[in-house]
């Protein structure tokens, strides 16, 4: 059985939830076992499997705080979701090399999830809009 459009959104919603709390456990516990974690244009390429994916929210939390997404847009089809979402919150460390400095940071975030039939996430393609996360990062 395909899963619902609120199935998806419970997932997501959850795994969001963890990622503003920083609980890296409840993040990969989202996630499928075998799961393929891929932030778009990340040096490291996609990984595969939850522990894979440990290292890149070990650096996100460590340079992003107070994190919070709000959905703008969700579009869904059979056992995927295309989400549109608003990120904002503060970058203390040095996220995607830059120095953060404690400044409060504002971006679009596009995710595209294929999910388990059991609602886990199996696949993770992440989109950032890095032309504004370089222009707020970069300013004096």
């Amino acid at each position: 059985m395909p899963l619902t459009p609120e199935q998806m959104d419970r997932t997501i919603d959850t795994d969001f939830g963890h990622e503003a709390s920083d609980d890296i456990e409840g993040v990969l516990a989202t996630l499928a076992p075998d799961v393929t974690h891929d932030i778009v244009g990340s040096p490291t390429g996609p990984t595969h499997g939850r522990e894979s994916a440990r290292g890149f929210y070990e650096h996100l939390f460590a340079d992003l705080t107070e994190s919070k997404v709000t959905p703008v847009k969700r579009l869904y089809g059979r056992n995927f979701l295309v989400d549109e979402s608003l990120w904002e919150g503060r970058a203390p460390g040095r996220p995607f090399g830059i120095e953060g400095r404690g400044r409060a940071l504002a971006f679009r975030i596009l995710h595209v999830l294929e999910f388990t039939e059991a609602g886990q996430i199996q696949r993770e393609n992440v989109w950032l809009d890095m032309g504004a996360i370089l222009r707020q990062l970069q300013q004096d």
